[in-house]
């Protein structure tokens, strides 16, 4: 089975700790190859929307102190950054904070965390949003951090699958550039970002940029506040990419090279065609 295809059907069946490898793999497969082409095939779907939401910035400004004092784990794909990335999980399903894989699974749903607990305005916030969450983090990229180009796969509109960012504290010199544009996320706003397309970050400031980064699955509620922003057809027509045989041999070279029980998981689906 061609592994954005696997990609899909894993959203679908909300197998989200294999849809988190799968992903890290994907960026990994085709990174390594070279390959944009897949940049082209959404070409003709939203990259970005600022979403109309009122934000409580100071609020969650205060909340952010708050957490801070926290120890913040670093982001899980240490090759796809340089500098300092790290992340707080306001959900996970065994409701620690420092679960970098926070996302739920099928036998566990999603629980809060201790740094959700002490963040009021991020509730408060949270409680405006009606769709499912899937995962909630606060990421950090520290000062001189760069993320390095990459994609997302499956985790855009078109996709069911979604993310929104909400800059918490920001400066001028942060450069997100996403399909090619710079893309200005000003503190108390709210992003809609196509991850499916190339994007990366560069924190050439002196201060550090956080923000609240929040997947969740689209409903009538979410196709009412897209909809409204921009064309239907181009928020939710999907078009897939197959990755060519020497992708899948980089692929199947991966998965021997991480050697755990999904991964080996993955390689038999990939070999058996399932």
């Amino acid at each position: 089975m061609p592994l954005l295809l696997m990609l899909w059907y894993n959203v679908v069946k909300r197998n989200w700790t294999i849809i988190l490898m799968q992903t890290v793999l994907v960026q990994t497969v085709l990174n390594m190859s070279g390959n944009d082409q897949h940049s082209s095939s959404v070409s003709h779907n939203v990259s970005a929307l600022k979403l109309p939401m009122a934000v409580d910035i100071t609020g969650l400004q205060n909340d952010l102190q708050q957490v801070l004092k926290l120890n913040w784990p670093l982001h899980y794909n240490s090759s796809a950054y340089s500098g300092n990335w790290s992340s707080i999980a306001l959900f996970s399903s065994d409701g620690k904070y420092d679960n970098i894989y926070a996302m739920p699974d099928e036998e566990n749903s999603l629980r809060d965390t201790c740094a959700l607990q002490r963040c009021p305005a991020i509730q408060k916030l949270m409680a405006q949003l009606n769709f499912k969450v899937i995962s909630a983090r606060l990421l950090n990229l520290a000062a001189g951090a760069v993320i390095k180009p990459h994609r997302d796969h499956c985790l855009g509109y078109e996709d069911g699958v979604f993310r929104i960012h909400f800059p918490i504290q920001t400066n001028p010199e942060v450069e997100f550039i996403l399909n090619n544009e710079r893309i200005m996320m000003l503190a108390g706003e709210c992003w809609y970002i196509n991850a499916n397309y190339m994007h990366s970050v560069a924190n050439n400031g002196t201060s550090d940029r956080v923000h609240l980064v929040i997947d969740g699955n689209r409903n009538a509620w979410t196709d009412a506040w897209f909809f409204k922003l921009a064309d239907k057809e181009r928020l939710i027509t999907k078009q897939n990419r197959v990755l060519a045989a020497h992708e899948h041999e980089l692929m199947l070279k991966e998965l021997e090279r991480m050697n755990t029980e999904t991964s080996r998981k993955i390689i038999q689906e990939v070999k058996s065609g399932n």
